[in-house]
């Protein structure tokens, strides 16, 4: 398996082959916005946060050196790529205006200026 670090950079990977290949889990998304968290999501993302943290930890107390080809480093690395695709995998919350659309039967806000309401 995969993933990308916090940085865009591929985490290599063994293929069948037994050779590396870079691979991206998942595209990056840009969004800014809430996400509805079910409960097994943040239990994973929960148990995730704990794993990193005490590899971290451990590391930072043995005093080690940061090096792209450390075996903790691409473990904390793998691990926060799997937090990311947890949570990018829960929904997004729909905004306040969205919302309101929708409450009032509009789609998009093409709809606004289309709809015969608007034009009375």
């Amino acid at each position: 398996m995969a993933a990308t670090t916090s940085t865009g950079l591929f985490i290599p990977a063994r293929t069948g082959s037994g050779s590396f290949a870079p691979v991206n889990v998942f595209p990056r998304v840009a969004t800014k916005r809430r996400r509805h968290i079910t409960p097994q999501a943040g239990h994973a993302l929960e148990i995730l946060g704990h794993a990193i943290e005490y590899l971290t930890d451990e590391f930072v107390h043995e005093g080690g050196s940061l090096s792209a080809h450390d075996a903790r480093i691409q473990a904390v690395q793998l691990l926060m790529a799997l937090n990311r695709q947890v949570y990018f995998e829960c929904p997004e919350v729909p905004s306040f205006a969205e919302r309101c659309r929708s409450l009032l039967g509009f789609r998009d806000s093409k709809d606004i200026v289309s709809h015969p309401r608007a034009q009375a």
